[in-house]
């Protein structure tokens, strides 16, 4: 039943997930694969469509998913498979555990998790700079130029530095965001 299937998967991206929505977009992505449930070319509109609305990351994208997939009751399922570790385990912290960051074992724990939760989102990062940019999507995969891509990554670079050097402070991210859907508007209409 894919209402079970959406619940169990997402439950098991919000347990295991470490580093916000970021860190589970890798996750997501290998889940999505297997079970067939988006193209990847649907997964990174998803991914666009998720980062520029309002909301955490992993709950856009569980709920973009989970309506795709079981409609209305889909995206709730999902949601609610994601957010639950989180919830459970704060709920727990807040109740149990006093100044849990003074124990020497879970500072242990947090140092080591950094470098993998970046590892993840530089994965992450270089997968979506290849499939977008260079329609690399697999390693049999052969490249090829997203000029349009390319001249609005580009664009949006030259702005933040220009306005970097101008105001001496980067461009607000909600505004790079609307330039950029406006730009793959324009560019991508003609």
């Amino acid at each position: 039943m894919i209402y079970l299937e959406l619940f169990f998967t997402f439950l098991k991206i919000g347990a295991v997930s470490f580093g916000g929505g970021y860190g589970m977009i890798s996750l997501i992505r290998e889940e999505v694969a297997a079970h067939h449930w988006l193209a990847e070319e649907d997964l990174l509109n998803m991914i666009a469509v998720s980062e520029s609305t309002p909301g955490p990351l992993a709950v856009n994208m569980a709920t973009f998913i989970g309506s795709t997939q079981g409609g209305v009751l889909g995206s709730l399922i999902a949601t609610f498979g994601v957010v639950l570790p989180s919830f459970l385990i704060i709920l727990l912290i807040a109740a149990v555990i006093r100044n849990l960051l003074k124990y020497k074992g879970v500072q242990g724990f947090l140092k080591g998790v950094r470098p993998g939760v970046i590892g993840l989102i530089l994965a992450t990062a270089i997968t979506l700079f290849f499939s977008t940019l260079l329609n690399i999507t697999d390693v049999s995969s052969k490249p090829s130029l997203n000029l349009r891509g390319i001249i609005i990554f580009l664009f949006l670079i030259g702005c933040n530095v220009f306005y970097k050097k101008k105001r001496q402070k980067k461009l607000s991210p909600i505004f790079l965001i609307v330039l950029s859907a406006f730009f793959g508007i324009v560019f991508y209409s003609i």
